[in-house]
């Protein structure tokens, strides 16, 4: 099993948001099938302490990228970076969201968020394709989330982008298919990761990032989407028949709950 998955999505696998949650136990769990792992994102720091624990732990190669990929020139030279290693497996993890009020949220922050979250990952699945095709075999992996599937208040712009990731997989999977590139896009509900602290949300129950890399690397070649976790199954198959409108104010009402403490005004001090 571990040899029949390492010779199909081997011998390289480029995982990007990989100092943190679900990128980092993307990389420890791809190692742990057999294949090498290059890894990218912003803290050059973390990426080398775990560049040097996958290698003792798994005695496979690494290789350590530092990149900002929502800098416009940055997916390109990612792809330089590592053209010399035959990468067989595309894991696209980097992302970041906001919570808030649309007209709350600053404008800096919503446009790095699609710069981030859409056009590096555009252009980085679509040389993963180009290649992949060309090569006839491998995977790329691509984060959506349980937010893609409607609107969501509180979160407008970040369910946007992931719902445009989870079409440009469903898309990808059709045109690769015949290639011999599987493509899947991950789902996931709230997951324990930096993801919350930065969007200022408070996460009661979370899956952890190696449940979520191990069910969607499981899942890839078998289907276009996988719902990784228990809380991601849950909402999915309570929301899947329900009106658009309706999972709009159910999903509401979940970000109001994760959201409310930006609310709450601290008591006043008596004068």
């Amino acid at each position: 099993m571990k040899a029949d998955w390492a010779r199909a999505y081997g011998p390289w696998a480029l995982v990007t948001g990989a100092s943190d949650g679900i990128g980092r136990a993307m990389a420890q769990e791809i190692a742990r099938r057999g294949v090498n792992v290059i890894l990218t994102a912003r803290r050059i720091d973390q990426l080398e302490a775990l560049a040097t624990e996958i290698r003792k732990r798994h005695s496979v190669e690494t290789r350590v990228i530092p990149a900002n990929l929502a800098e416009a020139n940055a997916p390109a030279q990612l792809m330089a970076a590592s053209a010399d290693l035959d990468i067989g497996l595309v894991v696209a993890c980097a992302g970041f969201g906001t919570s808030g009020s649309i007209v709350a949220t600053a404008m800096a922050d919503e446009v790095e968020m699609v710069d981030l979250n859409c056009r590096a990952l555009l252009v980085i699945a679509k040389h993963a394709a180009e290649v992949l095709s060309a090569r006839g075999r491998g995977g790329i992996v691509l984060m959506s989330s349980i937010v893609a599937f409607q609107g969501v208040r509180s979160a407008a712009n970040y369910a946007a982008t992931k719902a445009y990731v989870q079409v440009l997989a469903e898309g990808m999977s059709e045109d690769l298919r015949q290639a011999g590139v599987d493509v899947i896009a991950s789902a996931p509900g709230p997951v324990a990761s930096g993801f919350a602290q930065r969007a200022r949300m408070r996460m009661g129950r979370a899956e952890l990032p190696l449940t979520v890399a191990r069910e969607s690397l499981d899942a890839l070649g078998t289907r276009r989407t996988v719902r990784p976790g228990m809380l991601s199954k849950i909402l999915g198959w309570s929301l899947a028949s329900l009106p658009r409108t309706v999972r709009i104010r159910i999903m509401a009402g979940i970000m109001d709950g994760m959201t409310r403490h930006q609310h709450v005004q601290a008591p006043k001090k008596a004068s």
